[in-house]
């Protein structure tokens, strides 16, 4: 999912920055692809400045060299990214993000009991500009989100929940939740109280499927939370 590398750079600007130093955990690797499983805290792209110049793509590279970006997540969220060997790769697999013709799946514990046990949030986002990072709906000039929902089980105060975005909004999972009213754990910009004192943001991209670039066929790839 696209959650925008300026919000990284903005929300690692205004706190300190210390990425985990865990060793890269690669998924998959092929001629044309490298699957990681980003860490919670890591930044996808570096930001502005020799102290944000940490994140996953200068570490896949540092082991790669000639791997390049595709897509991006949000630093406080984990999970599976793909980085492409080649720049037919790159070209290929950035049209099928664009195009939305990937399929991800996300895991999220959220604040309460959600009811009932599946359902779907249309909300169209746009950017916070006062505060940003952060993202809000807004009806009149947001852009089209939309992401499916389900309950997977409900944990004393908290809900285990798969999330299916349709598209792919900055922040969309984290502000469609909240919309429902049930902000995912540990979120620094949209959760507060008790769903906000967690170490870290619960959410995880769990499982990504795409057409592999060279030849077309189907793959997924796949990591469970940590959480």
């Amino acid at each position: 999912m696209r959650e925008g590398a300026a919000c990284d750079r903005q929300a690692a600007m205004t706190e300190t920055y210390n990425p985990p130093q865990s060793p890269l955990d690669i998924l998959h690797e092929d001629a044309q692809l490298i699957v990681v499983n980003k860490p919670a805290g890591l930044l996808s792209v570096p930001g502005r400045g020799a102290h944000l110049a940490d994140c996953l793509l200068s570490r896949v590279q540092a082991a790669f060299p000639q791997a390049l970006l595709v897509h991006r997540l949000d630093r406080d969220t984990s999970g599976v990214m793909v980085f492409a060997q080649t720049p037919h790769a790159q070209r290929v697999l950035g049209q099928q993000f664009e195009k939305r013709l990937t399929r991800k799946s996300y895991v999220a514990r959220v604040w309460g009991h959600v009811e009932p046990k599946s359902g779907t949030v249309d909300l169209p986002l746009i950017v916070d500009w006062p505060n940003r990072p952060r993202q809000m709906v807004c009806h009149e000039t947001g852009k089209p989100a939309v992401t499916d929902w389900r309950v997977i089980r409900r944990d004393g105060n908290t809900t285990r929940m798969r999330l299916l975005p349709r598209t792919g909004r900055s922040h969309q999972l984290r502000v469609h939740m909240l919309a429902l009213g049930h902000p995912i754990l540990g979120d620094p910009f949209y959760a507060d109280g008790a769903a906000r004192d967690f170490p870290r943001l619960m959410l995880h991209s769990e499982e990504l499927r795409l057409k592999h670039p060279e030849g077309g066929v189907s793959v997924k790839f796949r990591a469970p939370a940590e959480f």
